[in-house]
């Protein structure tokens, strides 16, 4: 069982959209469409708050984990532990947000949180830790719960993003960034790869050098966020078209 979890697993890297992953992802997928239809057909307060703490709880817990192993594997550091990027935040915001129910704690989740946890889930960067390795289901349990916090905050919270949350997000991520240049700069760290580039193949690869790749990552952020807020944007406008005809 030890070998599991091992920061030296040797059983082979992990490889995207194999039967573990696709498995992966459908278990994800599956519990959310249970979540949403069993909480909108019971209709119970004391459910859905039982629900939220739980999943707020797991959210804790399983960075908890990491932290632990990243310790006992001698790996853990202050520049590179911390859940300081995007979806490491969103980890905390979401668990925060379950609790809460701040609908202002929602439009950051949804933008940091959501969207970046689906990228990761379908572009898995978790090297040499293939199923069965802890790293594999903390890493799947991670993004998938972030997703079903914003999954449920959305479908029986009713919460939703506007155009203005675009606005708000995007200056609250850049003032977010200067917090963690400056993070960055003490501890050696390289939080939102702002300091250089990931060691690992990436989008960006193809920004540009650095500095400047930050820039492209700008405005890559700015255009993700309005594919995000699409669903959205879509609903609205038919809604009016709806109206108006009648």
């Amino acid at each position: 069982m030890s070998q599991y979890f091992r920061f030296d697993y040797t059983a082979g890297d992990f490889v995207p959209f194999s039967l573990s992953h696709f498995v992966a992802l459908g278990i994800i997928v599956l519990l959310n469409v249970v979540m949403v239809i069993s909480l909108k057909k019971i209709h119970s307060k004391s459910l859905d708050k039982w629900f939220a703490n739980s999943l707020a709880l797991l959210l804790i817990l399983q960075e908890i984990s990491l932290s632990v192993w990243r310790i006992t594997t001698d790996q853990w550091r202050a520049g590179t532990s911390l859940p300081l990027h995007l979806c490491g935040a969103a980890v905390v915001l979401s668990a925060v947000l379950l609790v809460t129910k701040k609908e202002q704690i929602y439009e950051i989740v949804y933008f940091w949180g959501f969207g970046g946890a689906l990228q990761a889930l379908m572009t898995p960067d978790i090297g040499p830790f293939s199923y069965p390795h802890y790293r594999f289901f903390q890493f799947f349990v991670s993004h998938g719960a972030i997703v079903t916090a914003t999954v449920y905050a959305t479908f029986i919270l009713g919460y939703r993003p506007f155009f203005r949350s675009i606005v708000k997000v995007f200056v609250i991520t850049n003032i977010y960034m200067i917090f963690i240049a400056v993070f960055n700069y003490l501890f050696d760290g390289n939080y939102l790869f702002i300091c250089h580039k990931p060691e690992t193949a990436s989008l960006i690869d193809y920004l540009g050098p650095w500095p400047y790749y930050i820039l492209s990552l700008e405005v890559v952020g700015l255009i993700s966020f309005l594919i995000y807020y699409s669903p959205f944007a879509i609903r609205d406008y038919v809604v009016k078209i709806r109206q108006t005809k009648e």
